[in-house]
């Protein structure tokens, strides 16, 4: 039996939405959204009410009326992080009170008279500090040393230019609208929601033209890029206990030498550590983001940190509604429960927004983990477009529901493509793949076992001989 799956929210958040604007050759049409499980704000949230900022001429800050449970508590750590930064500064900083008394007089703050104490010691500090030189020549050392940690050697980026070259970006009638990569032979992995509007799931079919283009690295590069000929496999939706799925596998009617598939790259992800996108956001030229991953349990703290730099409220663009003016909170706290909510997938902060939907992600090893999704755009009180975080969902996930699709489907055709690309976690994946096959009693994998299809091929036999049997010990191996 099929796992029961319902379809997704189609609201106006959790992705980077698309809005039409415009229709010439390569401009992008998908706009900043929100998470989609959110609920509509309530009328009062639409009015951009925001707390009056603190008046500068004040001497003492006052801090604004906190009413709502959330700003209660993202306040009281604002407060904390305010004390501990003025603290820290002191203690780091022995010049604080000579680099900010000219800044003080300014905003009429209470400052130390000429005649103070303070003014005595700033001798006393530049004495030390003169006397303490070697002490300084070494904290610059070990600064520097930390730093230098932070840059990526020569061949690894070397190689992830090498993998870029099975990067593509995908284009609607001519017009970019996502990334995308070749998993394996001409079958291309991006993301089901750009074809959300043009795609009949009863029939199977594209009902535009829609072509992938893997050498637009240059705005005077020519690329005449290659033709889907069929959505081999599409997932947009909710399951019932909560996951998320949305990816599309297409095959090309390519006529042109393709790069590798990326497949035999394939690693499970890691929880933390350094990766790499690669794609073409806001429907530019390919580019390359370096960035962390964000830990489940640190999602909360950039959640709030984007909540205090915006006081003053953020913007969003709608489908349905147009722009939005929210009251700070509502936001935030919409994004905070939505991300703990996307448990499987990973999350990082990253540059790419509009236009990178279905890019591959990369760990710090070169080997592909992720496939970069959407994130939880806005815009601030400037007008300048930012993003809380952003997310990919796992590769390992989206591989097992494309199998178990291809299989109840027949396309054996398409099996055998994958199953002649083999990579070191195959087994791992089979093993994860089957367990997922009898507890949800999928029976089209047994059933399959004799069938004409698989008694012709050895690959295919030996693939579906793998789920009839009981024990979970037994090695596949492919010829």
């Amino acid at each position: 039996m099929e796992p029961k799956l319902k379809p997704k929210n189609n609201g106006p958040m959790d992705k980077f939405d698309k809005e039409e604007t415009g229709d010439q050759d390569g401009e992008s049409r998908e706009t900043a959204g929100m998470p989609c499980d959110v609920p509509k704000p309530p009328v009062q949230c639409q009015l951009g009410l925001a707390p009056a900022p603190c008046d500068p001429q004040n001497i003492e800050e006052e801090e604004p009326l906190l009413t709502h449970p959330f700003e209660m508590r993202l306040g009281d750590l604002l407060q904390t992080r305010k004390e501990s930064q003025v603290s820290r500064s002191r203690f780091l900083d022995p010049l604080w009170n000579m680099n900010t008394r000219e800044s003080m007089i300014e905003h009429n703050c209470c400052v130390a008279p000429e005649t103070s104490p303070i003014r005595d010691s700033k001798r006393q500090i530049q004495s030390h500090l003169s006397s303490d030189s070697e002490n300084v020549l070494n904290l610059v050392r070990v600064e520097y040393g930390k730093n230098s940690q932070a840059c990526s050697e020569v061949k690894m980026m070397r190689k992830l230019m090498e993998l870029a070259n099975s990067v593509c970006q995908v284009r609607i009638n001519s017009r970019a609208e996502g990334s995308g990569f070749l998993l394996f032979d001409k079958y291309v992995l991006t993301n089901g929601h750009i074809f959300e509007n043009i795609y009949d799931k009863t029939t199977g079919q594209l009902n535009e033209k829609v072509t992938v283009h893997f050498f637009f690295e240059s705005l005077d590069q020519a690329d005449r890029g290659a033709e889907v000929e069929e959505v081999v496999g599409f997932e947009y939706c909710h399951s019932e206990s909560g996951s998320e799925y949305d990816w599309a596998l297409l095959r090309l009617n390519a006529d042109q030498k393709l790069s590798d598939g990326l497949l035999p790259h394939f690693r499970f992800p890691p929880e933390r550590g350094r990766i790499w996108i690669i794609g073409h956001p806001d429907g530019g030229v390919k580019k390359i983001d370096p960035c962390l991953i964000i830990p489940t349990d640190s999602r909360i703290q950039v959640v709030e940190r984007h909540y205090h730099e915006n006081p003053e409220g953020i913007s969003h663009y709608s489908e349905n509604q147009g722009r939005i003016h929210l009251v700070s909170h509502n936001f935030f706290e919409s994004v905070a429960e939505a991300v703990g909510q996307k448990q499987q997938a990973l999350t990082y902060e990253s540059c790419f927004y509009f236009g990178s939907s279905g890019s591959p992600v990369f760990d710090e090893h070169c080997n592909v983990v992720a496939m970069h999704s959407g994130g939880y755009a806005y815009l601030n009180a400037n007008g300048k477009t930012q993003s809380v975080l952003e997310f990919g969902y796992r590769l390992s996930a989206i591989i097992e529901h494309i199998i178990i699709q291809i299989v109840q489907a027949g396309k054996f055709d398409v099996l055998k493509k994958y199953l002649a690309c083999s990579y070191s976690q195959h087994q791992n994946m089979m093993t994860n793949l089957k367990r997922l096959v009898e507890t949800s009693n999928l029976t089209a994998f047994r059933n399959a076992v004799n069938s004409s299809e698989a008694s012709d091929d050895r690959n295919l036999k030996r693939f579906f001989e793998f789920f009839s049997q009981k024990e979970e010990v037994i090695q596949m191996e492919l010829a």
